[in-house]
């Protein structure tokens, strides 16, 4: 039996009661084997004797005690009447002959329970008052004579859960040791090579140690065991595909074709570094047997784009169709104008599918698609649909990938004969994410900025600043700049005092007479919008008032000023990428992050990460630490994020390990037939740690 198998339901535990079991529940804990999977927060160290002389002086924080104690008198304090007053016992500390006076508020029933002259095993904490030491937090467990075996949990380093609703300390602990008792084996989860080259326990011992250890150092070596093998699996089930899945045909070398290198001599800059070089791994990926997945990754303004039409045109070349997915009609409309004005003067033809394409515009479309005389098809969810056939589609390119569901890019790749996928993402992966929840991705990544960017000067402004903030855009107006004001909101119900697009919109127009400006957000028809955008583009418009739909896609040079109102209440992530909208030529560009008086910490900290950085790949770890990965965008699988022993913040080290002995086992046992790898699959048939996932 694995413990995670342990499918016993919770109230099946002597003790809990429907109000255990409902706090039980609201802590996602329903069957045994759950809760053999709850983590401690901290630990309490009762391993060695730590009596009243330890106790700090008067007036000092209260000190942890475990000693063994002797009751030598009640007596009672406070109130008019013997129901209202407090029990006071005192004990004497036999380890350090020193009295203890036990303050038992809400407790007069210890009276009956702890007696005179009796010894007793006591764990606290104490203080020093006026002389007398004290102690109103205390448990006490009898014992027959100072040298007599001390009770549980004395000796032991016991850790603390976390508790909801009706649970405790002691429930929990009762709960688990319960389990523990009537479990007699567990079975084994890694092979014995693995357990014996890194030294760990084996996963019988980890789970029972892990939740009653007898020393700190046990209880590391048991979680290490636990987290390497949930990461290990974690591997397994995200990279075994990537072993398995081929080509039908085999491929020549790679090389870079006539039509990809008149397009880069074209192009009136170099390309970078990193751009070079995530050409050459994808154009490697595109030739190989292998069927391409791979996420390039790269900040804002990285040049993202640009690779994915020569990586097209290179697919494009070999006599296949290409597919750009781009999550919105507007960035959709805005990509397909980009890949006509670069790509049309080398005879590529693209065209433009999305659902507001009317049907007698659509059809000629669809029949040029599926005759292949349509090279590149850039659209939305729209190319999903069953009407869309393709005749040679080979290379499939989503940008923005987060925004697309696992079944949305199934239903695409249906339509092609195995074709290579290549996702693209402006928010850069933090490095244990892009090893785990990413597993089964080749990962390209762009660091480099084009030679003339200049780093975006952020400043964080503050109602006081308002006033100067305003005056500073009004100077970047006078010198031919444009720029972009953010709100959270589109307008005002009267249900919160955030600042809207619709009356600040109003208020900017009085504040900056004369200056031609637009409001942009997401109840504006697309046309309307794409309109707004061209006059922007042609500077007609020095600036816009809008939502954050402005947050990826648009490129507009002259644009220098980001202003988000509100920016406390954005995540970290949507705050970079607002801020690279501009920024996009040589022009220095300037962001204004503008709070609230009521900030909290943690807005505290991602403005000043954002005020210290524009590395959007330093950000994203800051991000993961701050928020944990249940909320970082782009994460695909959302099982994959229930961790229980590991953490993506502190087990880089460990998530290294698992995926170098992942990729050992797959290379050459790919479905997991030989030796103690059948041990691996039979792990995943019948106690998938990640059972949302496989």
């Amino acid at each position: 039996m694995y413990f995670r198998a342990l499918n016993n339901k919770i109230s099946e535990l002597k003790g809990v009661g429907p109000s255990v079991e409902a706090s039980y529940k609201d802590s996602q804990i329903e069957t045994w084997g759950d809760l053999l999977q709850l983590s401690p927060r901290d630990f309490e160290d009762r391993s060695r004797i730590i009596n009243l002389n330890e106790v700090s002086v008067d007036g000092e924080e209260s000190t942890h005690i475990n000693t063994i104690v002797e009751v030598v008198s009640h007596t009672y304090f406070g109130g008019f009447s013997a129901k209202g007053r407090t029990l006071k016992i005192v004990v004497h500390d036999v380890t350090c002959n020193k009295n203890l006076s036990l303050l038992c508020f809400g407790r007069n029933f210890l009276a009956k329970t702890l007696k005179v002259k009796n010894l007793y095993y006591l764990y606290g904490t104490a203080t020093r008052h006026h002389g007398e030491y004290q102690s109103s937090q205390f448990e006490m467990s009898h014992i027959e004579s100072v040298d007599s075996p001390l009770p549980f949990p004395y000796g032991q380093y016991l850790p603390i859960y976390p508790l909801r609703g009706s649970l405790s300390q002691r429930i929990i602990r009762r709960d688990i040791k319960s389990i523990l008792s009537t479990s007699p084996h567990f079975d084994e989860e890694l092979p014995s090579y693995i357990r014996d080259e890194l030294s760990l326990l084996n996963t019988d011992d980890a789970i029972r140690n892990y939740h009653n250890p007898s020393s700190r150092e046990m209880w590391e070596l048991s979680r290490k065991t636990l987290a390497i093998t949930e990461l290990f699996y974690m591997q397994i089930i995200a990279r075994k595909n990537m072993f398995i899945g081929t080509k039908s045909e085999s491929k020549t070398k790679s090389v870079c074709s006539n039509i990809e290198n008149r397009f880069i001599a074209s192009l009136p800059f170099s390309l970078t570094g990193d751009q070079m070089k995530v050409l050459k791994e994808i154009r490697e990926s595109l030739d190989s047997n292998h069927i391409m997945n791979r996420m390039l990754q790269g900040d804002v303004g990285s040049g993202k784009t640009l690779i994915a039409w020569i990586t097209a045109l290179h697919v494009i070349d070999k006599g296949y169709q290409v597919v750009f997915m781009a999550p919105t009609e507007l960035l959709a409309t805005q990509h397909a104008q980009n890949a006509q004005t670069l790509l049309g003067p080398l005879g590529i033809k693209a065209e433009l599918l999305t659902g507001s394409i009317s049907q007698k515009n659509r059809r000629p479309i669809l029949e040029d698609i599926k005759n292949g005389n349509c090279n590149i098809i850039i659209g939305t969810h729209a190319v999903f649909s069953q009407d869309v056939e393709f005749k040679s589609l080979k290379y499939v390119i989503i940008d923005e990938q987060h925004r697309f569901g696992v079944a949305q890019r199934e239903a695409l790749l249906a339509k092609g004969e195995d074709p290579d996928i290549l996702m693209m993402s402006a928010t850069p992966i933090p490095r244990s994410l892009a090893l785990t929840v990413f597993g089964d991705l080749n990962i390209s990544t762009i660091r480099e900025k084009p030679n003339n960017r200049k780093d975006i000067i952020s400043y964080l402004v503050s109602e006081r600043s308002r006033e100067r903030m305003y005056r500073s855009i009004a100077v970047e107006f006078e010198r031919g700049h444009q720029a972009y004001f953010v709100y959270p909101r589109i307008d005002d119900s009267g249900a919160s005092e955030l600042r809207d697009v619709t009356n600040m919109f109003e208020m900017l127009k009085r504040e900056y007479p004369g200056v031609p400006s637009a409001l942009l957000h997401s109840k504006i028809p697309d046309d309307d919008k794409l309109d707004i955008l061209k006059r922007f583009r042609n500077k007609e418009l020095m600036y816009l008032v809008s939502t954050s739909v402005v947050e990826v896609g648009l490129d507009v040079p002259d644009a220098t000023c980001m202003i988000i109102e509100h920016a406390d209440i954005f995540g970290l992530s949507a705050l970079h990428q607002l801020r690279g909208r501009v920024g996009r030529s040589d022009l220095q560009s300037y962001c204004f992050f503008v709070y609230g008086d009521n900030i909290s910490d943690i807005a505290k900290e991602r403005l000043k990460a954002l005020k210290e950085t524009n590395d959007g790949f330093i950000l994203s770890e800051k991000d993961l630490s701050l928020r944990g990965p249940g909320d970082i965008n782009g994460t695909r699988q959302s099982g994959f994020l229930k961790l229980h022993f590991s953490s993506f913040i502190n087990d880089t080290d460990y998530i290294l390990i698992a995926r170098k002995y992942c990729d050992k086992i797959l290379s050459s046992d790919p479905k997991l037939q030989m030796g103690e790898n059948r041990m691996i699959q039979k792990v995943i048939k019948e106690a998938n740690p990640f059972p949302d996932v496989d």
